[in-house]
């Protein structure tokens, strides 16, 4: 039996492509677990808003499991591997338009072994405070 794939990276590409084509910036809201390649530093309340802009960001990829990118926080290049089920809306920043996902749990985000099929090393990093629940739905915030 073929393994259904999910329809949340097609989204999140369809959105991505959407900001680009109209001009906007494209921002991903990420629900930061332990295992994940991100700057801790910018971790608020347990989730980290990216620009994934083309202008922001080097060698883009929108996979099936993974985004991964590059890019600059106070000048310092940064590797970022964020698994797309902790991704939890893409929106455009100057209108606040896109869609809102809820948290998938998947193997490569719970376990603190390094997967075999990561695309880059991702280290366990502490574990911050979860998000709080917000009756179940997921919803979207203009960030200024």
């Amino acid at each position: 039996m073929q393994q259904i794939v999910s329809t949340k990276p097609y989204l999140i590409r369809a959105i991505h492509e959407w900001c680009s084509d109209q001009g906007y910036t494209p921002y991903l809201v990420v629900a930061v677990r332990s295992k994940m390649q991100v700057p801790m530093e910018y971790v608020k309340n347990g989730e980290i808003v990216l620009n994934i802009g083309y202008n922001a960001t080097r060698n883009l990829t929108l996979g099936n499991d993974f985004v991964t990118f590059s890019a600059r926080f106070n000048g310092v290049s940064r590797e970022i591997a964020i698994p797309v089920g902790a991704v939890v809306s893409i929106f455009a920043k100057e209108n606040g338009e896109g869609m809102g996902f809820e948290y998938e749990i998947s193997p490569e985000m719970d376990t603190h072994e390094i997967s075999e099929e990561s695309p880059i090393g991702i280290t366990p990093q502490p574990e911050p405070e979860p998000p709080k629940p917000g009756g179940g739905r997921s919803h979207l915030r203009v960030v200024k």
